[in-house]
């Protein structure tokens, strides 16, 4: 029974380790200036490398190449194919066709991992621990350098000093965390104690980016993932009632100060174009295309346009993989959104209605639908979340089977 249990225990940290292998890889190549220069080509070597190794320890781990069903994952290997025809068909070059052969990799190593989409909260923490490290790791360059986590370059925005992070990420991965936090919490899976110590070093992050999308992402999507546990769980009716009312006392006491918070020293008019999104949008969808381009894009790039950020994972989508790309991933927005709903009130419905949510919401200003990213990460671990765990092999110690009752113990039949 011990090399049992001890076999599960090193099966869960083989997957835990993947899934934080999956992360690095998302993290990027592009960011701030770090303290100590890195080479983006060392930066590259490092995330890509990460992604063969989750894959090889994923082959390893399920060597059978035991898969289970999966709606989201089927769909996001339905958002190759335009992928790869846009790449090919456009003559995109090598980039593309290496951005879609790390997209196929992603992607095969969310199957392997499917096997153990048990509907549990085991891959919530591995997310939480691996994106907390990623945060002690800016952390420790801003206590470190100041100056160069604060950099005027970024108005003053909270950067990674140590890695190459840009405050929309930084942003985004306090929001989810603490989110996700905050409900382990409501379910009592954590203690307050560690829950404090993820969620207060994390807002503070959070608050330093200045990330509009992430603080309304964070705040909206939690909204909704407590209102899901309102009528089954006590501690989400307080925690709503006192958020409703903190929410009343701050927009009428604070309201200048969240106003400054929210416009960043920036223009109404700056503000109003969403810090020249809205320009770059505008000259993507006046481009002419031809009917290939429309239906399959123009190839896997680097989320961008005329050489200025898209920031818009649905036109970022059509760019690249036309309007086939933009129906999947809507697809798999829908499917995941509408199973959440249809499934019975439960901390793993909720924190899948979070991870949904948010991304949704961030879809608007951030790029990252159609492509291997920690979105594409945060909806698989929603998609782990829905999963039934019926068919799932769970990562957490069996039953022990019952032995067969001795014949002599077996009390007499009557005939």
């Amino acid at each position: 029974m011990r090399s049992a249990d001890t076999n599960r225990d090193h099966t869960s940290k083989i997957v835990g380790t993947v899934w934080g292998l999956l992360i690095l890889n998302t993290l990027g190549s592009a960011g701030a200036r770090t303290i100590v220069p890195l080479p983006r080509s060392l930066i590259q070597m490092v995330t890509m490398g990460s992604l063969v190794a989750a894959f090889a320890l994923a082959l390893v781990v399920n060597p059978r190449v035991r898969i289970r069903a999966s709606a989201y994952v089927f769909l996001l290997t339905l958002l190759l194919v335009p992928s790869l025809i846009s790449s090919v068909d456009q003559g995109a070059g090598f980039g593309a066709l290496f951005r879609c052969a790390r997209l196929a990799l992603f992607i095969g190593t969310l199957w392997l991992l499917s096997r153990w989409w048990d509907g549990s909260t085991t891959f919530v923490r591995h997310h939480i621990r691996m994106y907390f490290a990623v945060l002690a790791s800016v952390a420790a360059g801003l206590v470190i350098s100041p100056g160069a986590a604060l950099p005027d370059l970024y108005g003053g925005r909270l950067v990674g000093a140590l890695w190459p992070l840009t405050p929309p990420q930084i942003g985004q991965y306090a929001a989810v965390i603490i989110g996700l936090t905050v409900l382990l919490l409501l379910g009592r899976r954590t203690d307050r104690t560690s829950a404090a110590v993820v969620i207060v070093p994390s807002l503070v992050l959070l608050a330093l980016t200045h990330t509009r999308t992430a603080t309304l992402g964070l705040i909206i999507a939690l909204v909704l993932a407590i209102t899901s546990l309102i009528l089954t769980s006590a501690a989400a009716r307080r925690v709503f009632s006192w958020a409703v009312l903190c929410a009343a006392v701050a927009a009428v006491g604070f309201s200048s100060a969240l106003q400054a918070w929210f416009l960043r020293g920036q223009s109404q008019e700056n503000f109003a174009s969403l810090t020249g999104r809205a320009k770059v949008w505008h000259a993507l969808l006046a481009e002419p295309r031809t009917t290939s381009q429309n239906l399959f894009g123009t190839g896997l790039g680097d989320k961008s346009f005329g050489g200025l950020p898209i920031d818009n994972s649905w036109l970022a989508v059509y760019n690249e993989q036309g309007m086939t790309g933009i129906a999947l991933v809507a697809a798999i927005i829908i499917v995941l959104g509408g199973v959440a709903l249809l499934r019975p009130p439960s901390l793993s419905r909720a924190c899948a209605i979070f991870l949904i949510s948010y991304c949704a919401i961030a879809s608007y200003t951030e790029a990252g639908l159609g492509d291997a990213s920690p979105y594409l990460l945060h909806l698989a671990l929603a998609a782990s979340l829905l999963a039934a765990p019926a068919a799932a092999t769970p990562l957490s110690t069996p039953e022990a089977p019952r032995r067969p009752i001795p014949r002599w113990a077996r009390k007499s039949e009557v005939t």
